[in-house]
């Protein structure tokens, strides 16, 4: 069975500089997409980065140089770090593992997701 389970998340201070945690269980990275969404109440969810199956890596043109996404591949946990954090980055954030890219068939597991409330 795949879980995800984000950590990290809570009350922050604008200006925060909070790290965000997807540890995953039931299956390895290789082969798979690693994503991050959000959702921010009353816009559906939204695309944040990703670490391709290919090594590359993607963050939402306009969160470049404030959302970094990173991964253990040890420890099977994908990490978002955020910089400096707005009022408008309150959302709930959720990781997401697509694959296998190298057989079939692929499915898409999400993790519950995690709440992070910015304070200005």
């Amino acid at each position: 069975q795949v879980q995800l389970v984000e950590s990290g998340g809570g009350l922050v201070q604008a200006g925060g500089s909070p790290r965000l945690s997807c540890t995953i269980s039931g299956i390895t990275f290789a082969g798979h997409d690693l994503n991050w969404y959000r959702q921010i109440p009353g816009n559906g969810s939204a695309f944040v980065a990703m670490i391709g199956h290919n090594g590359g890596r993607y963050i939402k043109d306009f969160l470049k140089g404030q959302f970094t996404i990173s991964k253990d591949d040890g420890e099977n946990t994908m990490y978002l770090d955020v910089d400096h954090l707005k009022p408008e980055d309150t959302a709930k954030y959720l990781c997401n593992v697509y694959g296998p890219y190298d057989g079939p068939p692929r499915r898409s597991h999400w993790g519950r997701g995690i709440q992070v409330t910015v304070a200005s």
